[in-house]
């Protein structure tokens, strides 16, 4: 049997490079970056570029763990290119070459309606994936991640990671998605639901994400 074929975008990124690591093995691999090698088989090519990559490589499922931070972005304009247009350009393009199924990391709290301009960017992303027609399309919502991300932290960030461990003790229950999730357990959850044959759309949160991380 052919091995299922993957597009990746984001896979150089702190959950990215986990999930292309856990299926370069198990999966034809194919990821679209600017720079740099990689697990599986790497096209370095200009962001632009990337959704006619895409549909040539007619992939079974498209995953996007891509995102910056509005101190790389630098504007909201920049934010929203990456984080909006970037993400649905590639899965439109990917539905168009045949990807029945679509994975995509978002973030807790993701709402096209938020007043937030993070979380409604996120959810204006979410909505025009699922205006896409994909067979199945899974949406991770992980709360703050954990995880090898080097010098690329908010001192917020790295606040809120020390201080992880206590502070999910107190987010249980319903609370428990807005607790910090090791990013290795995004990538586990995503790689085990890949190709997953059940129709429909699915939104993951922590509780869910460990379950299927670890089953």
């Amino acid at each position: 049997m052919a091995k299922r074929r993957i597009v990746m975008i984001g896979s150089t990124g702190l959950i990215g490079r986990q999930f292309a690591a856990r299926t370069a093995g198990e999966a034809e691999l194919h990821c679209l970056q600017r720079s740099g090698g990689g697990p599986g088989t790497v096209h370095v090519a200009d962001p632009e570029e990337w959704p006619t990559l895409s549909t040539s490589l007619a992939p079974d499922i498209a995953v996007s763990a891509l995102g910056t931070t509005m101190r790389k972005a630098g504007s909201e304009a920049a934010f929203r290119a990456v984080d909006l247009d970037m993400v649905a350009a590639f899965a439109e393009a990917a539905r168009k070459g045949g990807a029945r199924q679509m994975i995509a990391v978002s973030s807790i709290g993701a709402d096209a309606a938020s007043r937030n301009f993070y979380l409604r960017t996120k959810g204006e992303m979410e909505a025009r994936l699922g205006a896409l027609g994909f067979e199945r399309l899974d949406i991770f919502r992980p709360g703050l991640l954990r995880g090898p991300r080097g010098g690329d932290r908010r001192a917020g960030e790295r606040i809120g990671i020390a201080l992880s461990p206590l502070v999910n003790l107190v987010l249980r229950g319903p609370l428990d998605r807005y607790a910090a999730i090791d990013a290795l357990d995004v990538a586990a959850a995503m790689a085990a639901i890949a190709d997953a044959s059940e129709p429909g759309t699915f939104v993951h949160h922590n509780r869910d994400i460990r379950r299927s991380a670890h089953d």
